[in-house]
Order: C-alpha cells, then structure tokens, then sequence
C-alpha cells in the first residue's frame, strides 16, 4: 500500500469549532475566513490535519450535531466557497482536513423530517422510524438522563411515534432503508469533492444499531464494510475516524478485517489515562494500553486527552470513578449523566496550561 494513503498512521489532529476559532468580520462568530488566516499558525504548531465540528447549518441545540442541511455551510460560518478556499490553503500547507459526519439522526427541523412528518406517502416517511404504538421500557437506554425522558416521542403531526437515542429533536435516521444509506453515500461524495481526507464519524455505535421496530437486536457492522467500500472507491486515501466507546471485547468488531474503520477514539486509554492521573499512578494506564486488542495492518488508534466532549470515566469502576470524581469534580454539579466530569482540562490544571 503507497505510504500516502496510511498517511493517519503518524497524523496530528487538531480537533476545533469554527464557531469559537477565529472571527474575520468582527461580528462575534468564528468563521471560514478567519480560520484560513489562522492556517500557517496551525502549521506551525506541526498540525497535520485538521478536524471540524458540525459546520453546517443547524439550529444548534445541540452544538451544531442537530443538522438540517449537510450539503452547506452554516451562513453565519461563511460560504461553500469559503469552505473550499479554506481546504485549498490547508492543502498547501500540507494539512488535510476532516469533518463530522453526523448522520445517525437529523435536526427536526430538517427537511427530510418535515416531509415525512407531514405525508405518510412520502419517499422521507421510512428514513425515520416509526410505530403506531407506544413503545415499552420507552426509557430504556436514555443517553441524557435528567435532560432526556424517553427514546420515543410521540409527533402529533405525524400521529405516530418516532425514535431518537438522543434528543427529541434529534429523530434517527433509518439505516435499514438503503435510500438512506444512499443519502450518506451522496453526503460523503460531495465533500469528499470539496477537498476533505475523510470524517470522524458521531455515534458510531447507535448508528449500527438495530432495534425492535426495525426487526433486530443487534448491530449492523456490514453497513460499516459498505461505507468504507465506497470511500476507497472515490478517494482511495480517505479515512473514517470512528467514535465508539465501547467494551474491549466490542473493539475489534469496529476495526474488522481491515475493511471496515481505519481508525477510532481510544476511549479506553484516555479514561485510564485521567484514572491513572488521579492516583499519581501510570499502572492503570499501562494496564489497558497492554490490554488492547491488536489492529490490522492498516488501522490505527486516535489518541487524544481532551476534544470537544466532556471527559467520560463510564468504563472506570465504581471505586475508581469514585476517586476521580474526587480529584477531578467533587461538586456534584461538575459531575455528568454520562457519568463524566462538566470540566474543560484548563481548569483542572488550575488554569496553568503552560
């Protein structure tokens, strides 16, 4: 395999929001332009890849991750060309760049949604999911307990149920209807022609996910197989960088053969890494970088210590959560559902990132 193409292997990536980087007109908002202007400084930190947040436009309660249109550029961003001026400078300097792939749900006010809200007959009806009835056990595996009730809500539009693992105005999209996994495929496509190097993919595991309605229990992992498929047919160096913390025995199943994600976010060594941290020893650390699972030739771990999420500690135990918590967030209002901390690595440091 040419070098080129196992180019994430060595990479370093700088997870960033457009929104929140850099500001060219003065009106408060990060943007596209101003991002480009800050390109050589990015470089001269040895950056070789860059990594976007949900650009596109979006009402934004959640971030940008509930989005309405994947083909475009949140106005208040910039541009499509923008955009591409933007992935133009970065290719000059050497720096590739990646952007979320959200697409295990929508925004509801997507007009994919909308459509199939509004008409039973629609094409768009079957890229949700639906039942006439009201689901049992409703609330059985809530993401956000106390911010979110139940993984079905009922539309009074539609006057039927629809599905969200997240929110309720992110409804799921239908990954067992292949015109949905076309959609993707067009979604991929078309920025992949603006000139990025692959996605990191939101949600992994829940988009894989089969559930009752649709007539499983499992996970779909073929699905992934066909979207890497098709990433090496359009552009043969590209990668997807997968978010799924899952269990060690459940990692390899992301990875495959090969043929399926070239990378993932090593969940279990950042966890163990802050675990390690809190007892002022590196054992922990050591111990899960031991434990694993061996990679394909072509794959590669995404190391991090902190992105655009809160710091996780649910594959911690009891005990050891216990003392992270401790050191990390005592308050219980810095402690999160997930379970987690709600604080930024700055401040952990006591504002010394020196």
């Amino acid at each position: 395999m040419p070098f080129d193409d196992l180019w994430y292997k060595n990479a370093i990536i700088y997870s960033l929001d457009v929104e929140s980087f850099q500001d060219s007109d003065g009106d408060g908002i990060g943007d596209f332009p101003g991002l480009t202007a800050r390109l050589p400084y990015l470089a001269g930190l040895g950056v070789t890849c860059v990594w976007l947040h949900p650009f596109y436009p979006s009402p934004r309660r959640d971030d940008g991750y509930d989005v309405s249109d994947y083909l475009n550029v949140d106005p208040r961003f910039g541009t499509l060309a923008d955009f591409v001026e933007f992935s133009h400078q970065a290719d000059t300097l050497g720096i590739r760049v990646i952007v979320d792939l959200v697409v295990n749900h929508t925004s509801n006010d997507h007009p994919w949604f909308q459509a199939a809200r509004s008409d039973p007959s629609s094409k768009y009806h079957d890229y949700y999911v639906w039942t006439d009835k009201r689901p049992e056990n409703i609330s059985d595996g809530v993401v956000f307990p106390g911010y979110q009730k139940s993984i079905w809500s009922f539309d009074r539009r539609a006057k039927l149920w629809y599905y969200h693992r997240f929110y309720d105005f992110q409804p799921d999209l239908n990954f067992a209807n292949p015109a949905v996994q076309e959609e993707v495929r067009k979604i991929m496509g078309f920025w992949l022609q603006m000139g990025v190097s692959g996605f990191r993919v939101d949600a992994v595991p829940f988009l894989i996910e089969v559930n009752e309605v649709q007539g499983g229990h499992d996970k779909n992992y073929k699905l992934l197989e066909e979207f890497r498929q098709f990433l090496s047919w359009r552009s043969g160096n590209a990668i997807v960088l997968g978010e799924a913390n899952v269990t060690l025995d459940e990692l390899p199943q992301y990875f495959g053969h090969g043929d399926r994600m070239q990378m993932l976010l090593n969940f279990m060594a950042n966890q163990h890494l802050f675990n390690a941290l809190a007892h002022e020893n590196a054992a922990p650390l050591i111990h899960i970088l031991r434990s694993l699972p061996p990679l394909p030739e072509t794959a590669q771990w995404g190391s991090f210590l902190r992105n655009h999420d809160e710091i996780d500690l649910g594959r911690l135990t009891d005990a050891e959560r216990r003392v992270a918590f401790e050191q990390y967030g005592p308050d219980q209002g810095m402690q999160l559902y997930d379970p987690g901390v709600r604080r930024r690595l700055a401040p952990m440091l006591g504002n010394d990132v020196r």
